[in-house]
């Protein structure tokens, strides 16, 4: 199992999937086991794992387990019957770009196998693990060199070693910008409705021992107004190739906001999440997710009753409003087709 010096969400023991149940935390931390790919699905669209590079990562170790389970029902058909099983991840959720590219990845090593899958598959799976971490480390160096001078940053949702590998993309340029004296303080927003950054971001800063203060997005507009902050940095669950950028509700009115206030906006998010084949924002797929989720609170209602809810998970800040993408493959300041195509060519 990939090692690193944060939390880990995903683990691979005793030849069982482990996902940190991430509805559960802070208050507990429990890992889950799964055998069955048809439960992983479930698990992803439960939201127990969460976060773009984390789950292209556990779509990837569920191949794994439908592939021992297809070849054990018959090592001659397994190749076909598995078809249902990427089709089953592909559908847990729609938004994040990493679920497609690992499900595509894992497809085309299963093409050239023979005989028993797993040992090759489970290999693969393992180095998209260790090679998200290595790109969140990478991603911390860069974004964090862009950062002038010692100040506060504002983030949204969870992009820390929750949403990843390990390490983090937005929280993994934290980490390494808190490390060189770059940045000082951490504000997150709360991120209804599933409270991600209340739960997960403040959580693992605590963990750091980084400074970090809570928020209610209703209070961006006026830390900016108050100069508090010189920085937003976000992840993203999928890039078009224009630097369009999808990420968790609420991030495009941060970038209209950092705008006006003169505050930087900084995206992190690993080349896997660029998608070459989205030509703009506006064709990135936006997951609906159930009215409930607004409506109620641990499963009590607190909307008035015969109210409805709108509740898209993401939105789409336009490439203009976003000052720097970071990838491993390096920082795109000003981004636009042109320079996302020359940095997706880049080995």
């Amino acid at each position: 199992m990939p090692q690193t010096d944060t939390v880990q969400a995903i683990r691979w023991e005793n030849k069982q999937l482990q996902l940190l149940d991430q509805r559960l935390l802070p208050h507990k931390t429990v890992y889950l086991e799964f055998n069955e790919v048809a439960v992983v699905a479930e698990a992803i669209r439960d939201m127990v794992v969460r976060g773009a590079p984390a789950i292209g990562i556990t779509a990837a170790y569920g191949i794994v387990l439908a592939a021992r389970m297809r070849f054990a029902e018959s090592s001659a058909d397994w190749k076909r019957l598995i078809e249902v099983d990427l089709q089953t991840l592909a559908q847990s959720r729609p938004t994040a770009v990493n679920l497609f590219w690992a499900i595509a990845r894992m497809r085309e090593v299963i093409t050239g196998l023979q005989g028993d899958p797993e040992p090759v598959l489970l290999a693969e799976a393992k180095k998209i693990h260790s090679d998200d971490i290595a790109a969140c480390h990478r991603m911390g160096e860069l974004g964090a060199a862009l950062i002038e001078q010692p100040c506060a940053i504002l983030t949204h949702c969870n992009a820390g070693a929750l949403a990843t590998g390990g390490y983090g993309t937005a929280l993994g340029v934290v980490r390494a910008g808190f490390a060189t004296g770059k940045i000082t303080h951490v504000y997150a927003d709360e991120t209804r409705p599933w409270m991600q950054g209340a739960r997960l971001t403040a959580w693992e800063m605590v963990q750091e021992n980084i400074p970090v203060t809570l928020q209610v997005e209703g209070a961006a507009a006026y830390l900016m107004q108050q100069g508090r902050v010189d920085w937003v940095i976000v992840g993203s669950d999928r890039i078009a190739a224009n630097g369009d950028v999808a990420n968790k509700i609420g991030t495009y009115g941060l970038a209209i906001l950092a705008r006006y206030h003169g505050v930087k906006f900084m995206v992190a998010a690993p080349a896997s999440t660029v998608d070459m084949n989205i030509v703009r924002g506006e064709d990135i797929p936006i997951e609906q997710r159930s009215p409930e989720e607004v409506l109620s609170w641990t499963g009590r209602f607190i909307a008035a009753t015969g109210a409805t809810a709108w509740n898209p998970a993401f939105d789409v800040t336009p490439a203009e409003l976003v000052d720097v993408i970071v990838t491993e493959r390096g920082a795109i300041l000003a981004p636009n087709a042109g320079k996302m195509a020359a940095m997706m060519e880049s080995t």
